[in-house]
């Protein structure tokens, strides 16, 4: 697709422009991170004094929601264009990646919607030399969640690190458990100190995946929807490298389009 029709598609798929994000739930997670609420700041560590209006700002200058603080019920919106920068950038990354042959990691809070995606990128990369790395598999990791702590199992789908409940991998179950928490990539990495062997260049995804691995000094790159603000930040204080504003939580066939674009700018075979 031309750089046009990506944006058309962003906007006619919802990805960006008017997303299923509401206004309210962004002011929300804006609300919790700016009192350092640990469910919003995903593993992050932020260095600034980050109010609520300071979070609208951010947002508005880096996501394209509105800027306008009398604007707190409705839709909430992402621009393309500014989607659609990063993604270029994001596949500028996955290309520098794989000349080097660089060791990653890539893993997703958000399985049902965005394996797809991610696979597509594990497949790529490891076609073009890079080592997609898969460390303490089946290690527990146990996260505090709205209904109380829960045990999960780091797990892989096709190099793609995610988290399950114990005995979710039974057919007809999801692909894993959604989640925000920094635990699964701290794990991941302690695992893979542990074993000795190669620590990850690059670490791809979302959520935790994102801030955890960037807050311990790995750069990480990834995407997050509008009321993420966490990564944001954290790509404003230099602590994440890279973040591509855009719903996260469509049908998972939606991102097909997307990794096209990004693979074929990349030149990387799907």
């Amino acid at each position: 697709m031309r750089r046009d029709e990506v944006v058309g598609y962003l906007v006619g798929a919802r990805l960006a422009g008017v997303v299923s994000t509401s206004r309210e739930a962004s002011l929300r997670r804006y609300r919790l991170f700016a009192a350092r609420d640990p469910r919003a700041l995903l593993g992050i560590d932020p260095v600034g004094a980050w109010r609520q209006r300071d979070l609208v700002q951010l947002m508005a200058d880096r996501c394209g929601v509105s800027a306008d603080p009398r604007y707190v019920t409705g839709p909430d919106v992402i621009d393309p264009w500014r989607t659609l920068t990063a993604l270029d950038a994001f596949a500028d990354r996955l290309a520098e990646a794989a000349r080097k042959g660089s060791p990653v990691v890539i893993g997703t809070g958000h399985p049902r919607r965005l394996l797809g995606f991610y696979a597509a990128l594990a497949d790529a990369l490891s076609a073009a030399g890079c080592t997609v790395l898969t460390p303490a598999q089946g290690r527990r990791v146990d996260i505090t969640t709205r209904f109380g702590l829960r045990t999960y199992n780091l797990d892989y789908v096709r190099g793609v690190a995610l988290v399950r409940e114990p005995g979710g991998e039974r057919p007809g179950r999801e692909p894993g458990a959604h989640t925000h928490s920094p635990l699964p990539v701290r794990t991941l990495l302690a695992g893979a100190a542990e074993a000795g062997g190669a620590l990850p260049e690059l670490v791809i995804g979302d959520h935790g995946w994102v801030c955890g691995a960037g807050q311990l000094g790995f750069e990480a790159i990834g995407l997050a929807d509008a009321d993420d603000p966490a990564l944001f930040v954290g790509e404003a204080e230099g602590t994440v490298s890279l973040v591509v504003p855009l719903d996260d939580g469509a049908r998972s066939d939606y991102y097909l389009p997307l990794t096209r674009y990004v693979l074929k700018r990349a030149c990387l075979s799907q």
